[in-house]
C-alpha cells in the first residue's frame, strides 16, 4: 500500500493558488470555512477532517491511468467547464429498466437519489423524469459470453439521452439496473458520458454484492439468444433488491459523475468522492463527500452556504432513517412513501458531517 502525502504548501497551492483575484475569491470565506477548507493540510494527522489517498494496488485508478492533477487555478481558467445559468440549472435524472424488488418501491428509491443529489449539489434543482423501459429507448442489448447477464448499449442510451434532454438542464442523467457496454470488444463498463453535451447514463448493475457469484439471479441460460429488437427478454428480468450498500454506492456515483460535469476531473490531491476508481473495492474505499480543494471547485460553481450544505446532506441521512426494530416511517413531504430510508451504511458519513459543521461552529 502506498500513501500519497503532498505538502502543506502543496495543497495550498492547489487549493488557493498564487494568483491575485483567486487569492481574492478564496478571501471571500469566513474564518471558519477557511479553517475547515485548510484542515486538509493536516490529512492524516489525528484530528483531521481529512485523509491522504491510499494506493492499495497497481489496479487502482492513479496507477492504472496516470492524469495531469487539477488543482483550483485550472479548474477556474478552463473555458470549457460548465457553469449552470438562470435558463440552464436543472439536473434531470432518467430511470431506463426496472428498478428494485421486495420492498422498497422504484419511485422511493429514486425520490431517495433525488433528494441527496439536491443536497449535495447544493441550490441547484434536481428532478426526475418519467421512468421508461429499455423497449422506450430502442437500444442495442446482448447477453454477454462471459457472465451471461443482459447487458445494454452505453452509444444508444446517449442518443436516448439526447433527445429527451429538456431544454432548461444542465445535465441529464441516465441510470439503469441493467448492465452495460460501449462496444462488442469491450466486456462491461460501469458508465459513459459526454461532458460538452451534460450527458451521460451509468448502471448501478454490478454494485449487487453477488454479481460475481456462480448463483447470481440475473445470469441467463447459456442457450438464450435473444433477436435485437426483441425487448420482451427484459420483461420480469432481475434487478438487485434495494439495501442499503447499495444506497450507498449509487449516491456517490451519481454525485462523482455530476461533479465531472461542472469539470472537475478525479481528484489527486486528497481521499475525495472525485477520486477515480477501477474496481468497486476501491470505490468503497472513497469517502462520500468533497475533499477542500473540489469542494472549493463546487462552491465557486454553485456560490452555496458550506453549512447550509453540510446540514442538508445530514438531514437527507437523518429524515425517515430505518431503525434497528424495522419500524416503517413515513416522510412528511411525501406521505405515500413508506419505506424507512435505508442509511445504515451512512453512519460513518453522518459522524464525519456533525465534526464538519462543529469545526464551522454551527453543530
Amino acid at each position: 500500500m502506498k500513501v500519497i502525502q503532498h505538502t502543506a504548501k502543496t495543497l495550498h497551492n492547489a487549493l488557493v493558488s498564487n494568483s491575485h483575484d483567486l487569492v481574492q475569491i478564496y478571501d471571500k470565506y469566513t474564518k471558519e470555512e477557511k479553517l475547515l477548507l485548510e484542515d486538509g493540510y493536516r490529512a492524516g494527522q489525528t484530528g483531521s477532517l481529512f485523509q491522504p489517498i491510499t494506493v492499495h494496488s497497481d489496479s487502482d485508478w492513479i496507477s492504472a491511468h496516470p492524469e495531469e492533477p487539477q488543482d483550483f487555478q485550472s479548474f477556474y481558467r478552463d473555458r470549457h467547464r460548465k457553469i449552470p445559468s438562470a435558463s440552464c440549472n436543472t439536473v434531470y435524472i432518467q430511470t431506463i429498466g426496472s428498478f428494485g424488488e421486495a420492498g422498497v418501491d422504484t419511485d422511493q428509491y429514486v425520490e431517495w437519489l433525488r433528494d441527496y443529489c439536491q443536497a449535495f449539489f447544493h441550490g441547484l434543482s434536481v428532478k426526475s423524469l418519467p421512468a421508461v423501459s429499455v423497449s422506450d429507448t430502442q437500444c442495442s442489448f446482448r447477453v454477454n459470453s462471459n457472465s451471461h447477464n443482459l447487458q445494454i448499449l452505453t452509444g444508444d442510451l446517449l442518443q436516448f439521452l439526447r433527445r429527451k434532454k429538456p431544454k432548461d438542464a444542465f445535465c441529464i442523467i441516465g441510470i439503469t439496473m441493467i448492465d452495460l457496454y460501449p462496444k462488442d470488444s469491450w466486456n462491461f463498463v460501469f458508465g459513459q458520458a459526454s461532458l460538452s453535451e451534460g450527458m451521460g447514463v451509468f448502471s448501478f448493475a454490478r454494485y449487487d454484492d453477488n454479481f460475481n457469484s456462480k448463483c447470481y439471479a440475473g445470469r441467463l441460460t447459456k442457450q438464450l439468444q435473444p433477436k435485437q429488437g426483441d425487448y420482451s427478454v427484459f420483461e420480469g428480468y432481475y434487478t438487485p433488491p434495494i439495501t442499503s450498500m447499495l444506497l450507498l454506492r449509487s449516491c456517490k456515483t451519481m454525485t462523482h459523475e455530476i461533479g465531472h460535469m461542472f469539470g472537475i476531473r478525479h481528484c489527486q490531491w486528497l481521499n475525495c468522492i472525485m477520486q477515480g476508481s477501477n474496481h468497486l473495492e476501491e470505490s468503497d474505499r472513497r469517502p462520500l463527500d468533497l475533499c477542500p480543494i473540489c469542494l472549493h471547485k463546487l462552491h465557486v460553481s454553485l456560490g452555496f452556504d458550506i453549512a447550509d450544505r453540510y446540514k442538508a446532506l445530514l438531514s437527507w441521512m437523518e429524515e425517515g432513517q430505518s431503525q434497528t426494530s424495522g419500524t416503517e416511517t413515513a416522510s412528511a413531504h411525501h406521505p405515500a412513501l413508506h419505506f424507512p430510508k435505508l442509511t445504515q451504511s451512512f453512519h460513518s458519513s453522518k459522524l464525519w458531517l456533525r465534526s464538519c459543521l462543529d469545526k464551522l461552529g454551527k453543530d
